[in-house]
């Protein structure tokens, strides 16, 4: 079994493993802040109540500003002959999750 955490970023919840790549939400800072909920390293599993003190996540900024997917809005009533198509691309930040501890 491999090494992930279960962390808390903004408000959202993200599974990361060494050496991979997230979007999240925008972060506004120079460092990103997780709260690791659980961690597993190989048959040792770890469970926050609610977060755990001890583990460590580090991670990298590799993009601080990117957009992400296209999201459409589609407002629809019937039979009065009412629609409305918006879209919009959300800003996003992309982490590289360097170290688990």
């Amino acid at each position: 079994m491999a090494k992930y955490a279960v962390i808390s970023l903004n408000g959202r919840q993200y599974k990361v493993s060494e050496g991979e790549e997230i979007l999240v939400d925008l972060i506004t800072g120079s460092k990103a802040e997780a709260n690791t909920l659980l961690l597993v390293d190989g048959d040792k599993v770890s469970v926050g109540k609610p977060e755990l003190k001890d583990a460590k996540i580090k991670f990298k900024v590799v993009s601080a500003l990117e957009k992400g997917e296209k999201v459409e809005i589609v407002k629809y009533r019937a039979k009065s002959r009412y629609r409305r198509k918006m879209g919009f691309r959300p800003q996003v930040t992309r982490l590289l999750v360097e170290k688990i501890s």
